[in-house]
């Protein structure tokens, strides 16, 4: 798992003036929207005693820790330490990590990490949204899923060209066509600082919902075009256009809870069937879908994905999930990834957090940040350069 990014942390409308625990990268966090309407994402863990913020109560816009009443501000500043009497100066050292945040398409982020805002992997874009109101001539729902796999596996199989034909009965074949083979050569690509992905096309069979299939007016196999890939650690693209005048774009973001279970926030555009009536149906459709992804996923061995590419055998079809690895290497050269075995080894010992923007700031934080792997600088220097989008 990697710091640095931003992550969906809820729906908006989950998002109260009570206090919200959520678990994203194996830690805690606690988030509330005060009464102007900005939400806050602070470490969950009291600098005190160890109380759990969420536990406790907002007051005056500010969490107040059950245990013995310390409150902190958004910005992560313990305001009043009671036992010390209301007029008492709190030390500046007194103070927890606080995350920037940001609403967009339905959904709070949290940037974890401490880089500074300008080198900071953005957000992965929706053309389809105007600011926060979606473009005309397109309808849009949210959906959330959390299970039992690694996100590193469900990014992958989402950029794995070769897993339609056999996983969706509804995509493919299921292996019965004898001109299956993915023709790579004709990938195009998209390769930046942040993103891979390719488009392509690929044979498919008529839309299985009989409404869909109406409003794409096709009854017989086709060739379709569409691409998908990565944008940043744990955010997914898709694009599917069953004919050239009908779109189903899916972009799907991420939150590794663990090692071991992923939160997923998918937003799922369409520019057919955009009656708000109609939104149950692709709701469901993309139920069937994401649960077929999961019932793969779950059974895939070892948890996490091998540390060397001699564990595995690569075929051409597997060259997006080699580019994001690569993508991943050299976030790690960065300084950026998490090492889990340190954490698990002190879990009932060491309180951690994931270090803020304010770490490069003030000094003498009382909770230790997570242990990460070394950066390695020469390594990290040798991730691509940004191209343009295609």
């Amino acid at each position: 798992m990697y710091i640095n990014f931003w992550y969906p942390a809820g729906l908006s409308t989950g998002i109260t003036a009570t206090p919200v625990r959520r678990r994203m990268l194996g830690q805690d966090f606690v988030l509330w929207r005060d009464s102007a309407g900005k939400v806050h994402c602070l470490a969950n863990t009291c600098c005190h005693r160890g109380g759990a913020l969420a536990g406790g109560k907002i007051v005056e816009d500010e969490v107040q820790c059950p245990y013995h009443g310390w409150r902190f501000a958004g910005d992560g500043r313990c305001t009043r330490i009671p036992s010390l009497g209301r007029d008492a100066r709190v030390p500046a050292r007194v103070r927890v990590d606080a995350y920037p945040t940001e609403e967009r398409y339905g959904l709070v982020f949290a940037f974890l990490g401490d880089l500074p805002e300008a080198e900071r992997c953005p957000i992965m874009d929706i053309p389809e949204y105007q600011g926060n109101v979606i473009a005309p001539g397109w309808a849009a729902t949210i959906q959330h899923f959390e299970w039992d796999f690694n996100f590193q596996r469900s990014i992958e199989n989402g950029i794995d060209g070769a897993h339609n034909e056999f996983v969706h009965p509804t995509h493919g074949f299921s292996g019965d066509r004898e001109d299956i083979r993915i023709a790579t050569e004709d990938y195009r690509w998209l390769d930046t600082e942040w993103v891979t992905g390719f488009f392509s096309s690929r044979r498919a069979p008529p839309l299985a919902d009989a409404k869909m299939r109406e409003a794409s007016g096709r009854t017989t196999d086709a060739v379709i075009s569409g691409g998908t890939g990565h944008h940043g650690v744990a955010s997914l693209w898709t694009l599917i256009h069953p004919t050239p005048q009908m779109s189903i774009h899916q972009y799907l973001f991420e939150a590794p809870v663990d090692e071991a279970r992923t939160s997923l926030y998918l937003v799922n555009l369409r520019n057919f069937l955009i009656d708000p009536s109609e939104d149950e149906r692709m709701k469901t459709r993309n139920a069937v879908v994401a649960g077929q992804d999961r019932d793969v996923l779950q059974d895939l061995r070892p948890v996490l994905t091998p540390e060397s590419r001699a564990r595995e055998f690569f075929t051409p079809s597997d060259a997006a999930i080699g580019k994001y690895r690569d993508k991943l290497a050299q976030w790690e050269a960065r300084g950026w990834r998490i090492d889990m075995d340190e954490v698990n080894r002190n879990a009932r010992k060491v309180a951690y957090a994931i270090p803020s923007p304010a770490r490069r700031e003030h000094k003498g934080w009382i909770l230790d940040a997570v242990p990460l792997y070394p950066a390695r600088p020469a390594a990290a220097a040798a991730r691509p350069a940004a191209g343009p989008a295609a």
